[in-house]
């Protein structure tokens, strides 16, 4: 018998992909799907807010540039044999209202607009943005997870821990997420795992907070040497601990994501980070995802759209972690 929708899509062979209201995937409105009383498992969300950046701006246009070309994101993926629209009620919630002038209140700002999407077991999945947005996506996620105590557990691609206390006397900026996360009590640093670090780097401190503190850092070269060993010890241990998954798309090699303000050469290729989040999602089983980002695409910087692209096939795979949990879960 064949599976009921639980996320209905337009027919790509009846209604073309270059048509319609632009959403993610061509998921459907948040509204529609709540007027239609079905439940929304993931809300997907636009943050298009930069003014935490460091160096170039403009990802404030990421989200938009990342629902573009997910018009041509198909809903079945192969190597996990999974039709994820079968598993999962997904939908577009649209953007946060945003403050540009303040990294600080814009925190406060999103993380209410999170928070009052879909219902309490409405899971968010935030388009960036710069990657400071991260922290108010934490706030809702945590609220969510019940507030556990110590925190959420995180699993995080980037170039830079983004543990800087402050930075050009500004203690919220793209650079100082998890500095301000751990302060407050959201993320737990020593269940957090940062993966594809690189650099060059500031100074040897810029690494010194997350050490100190019990992240798990794996570098690239590190990567590149011992493969997912690190990687898997973690995950194996990770177990069903709510988790927050967040990817800067500056983890990737600008030749391959060239549209980014803090490009940082040498990183993974395209296929080598969909593989690893596909490893993620089947090492040690899915993780218990409870929110998650894909953030600091800069339009303006890209070529061809291949960096919103991958962004939008990295929020595919990110969703497809939890269908692939819930339908074993099934």
């Amino acid at each position: 018998m064949k599976n009921e929708p639980r996320t209905i899509l337009p027919n790509a062979r009846l209604t073309p992909r270059f048509a319609g209201i632009c959403t993610f995937g061509r998921y459907p409105l948040l509204e529609d799907v709540v007027e239609s009383c079905r439940p929304v498992d993931w809300a997907i969300f636009g943050a298009p807010f930069d003014s935490g950046v460091t160096y170039r701006p403009g990802t404030r246009f990421g989200p938009r540039a990342i629902r573009t070309e997910s018009q041509y994101l198909k809903p079945y993926h192969i190597e996990h044999d999974l039709m994820l629209t079968e598993v999962l009620s997904l939908a577009d919630a649209g953007d946060s209202p945003v403050n540009p002038f303040s990294c600080e209140t814009n925190a406060r700002v999103i993380a209410d607009f999170a928070k009052g999407l879909g219902d309490a077991s409405t899971k968010l999945l935030m388009l960036g943005g710069d990657h400071s947005n991260t922290l108010a996506t934490l706030r809702a996620a945590h609220a969510r997870a019940g507030a556990p105590r110590g925190g959420l557990a995180m699993i995080h691609f980037d170039s830079h821990v983004d543990t800087v206390d402050m930075t050009l006397g500004e203690k919220y900026s793209h650079a100082s997420p998890f500095i301000r996360a751990v302060e407050e009590g959201v993320l737990d640093p020593q269940r957090m795992l940062s993966i594809g670090v690189k650099g060059p780097l500031n100074t040897p401190d810029d690494l010194r907070y997350a050490r100190e503190k019990g992240v798990t850092l794996v570098t690239y070269e590190q990567w590149r040497r011992e493969g997912t060993k690190t990687i898997d010890a973690f995950l194996k241990k990770l177990g069903d601990d709510p988790t927050y998954l967040t990817f800067d798309i500056d983890c990737i090699d600008p030749a391959f994501a060239p549209g980014t303000g803090t490009p940082c050469l040498g990183g993974f290729t395209s296929a080598e980070a969909l593989a690893l989040l596909r490893h993620v999602a089947t090492v040690a089983g899915p993780p218990n995802l409870v929110g998650a980002d894909v953030v600091e695409v800069l339009p303006d910087r890209d070529v061809s759209g291949i960096t919103a692209l991958l962004a939008a096939h990295v929020a595919f795979e990110i969703l497809c972690i939890d269908g692939l949990r819930r339908r074993g879960a099934r």
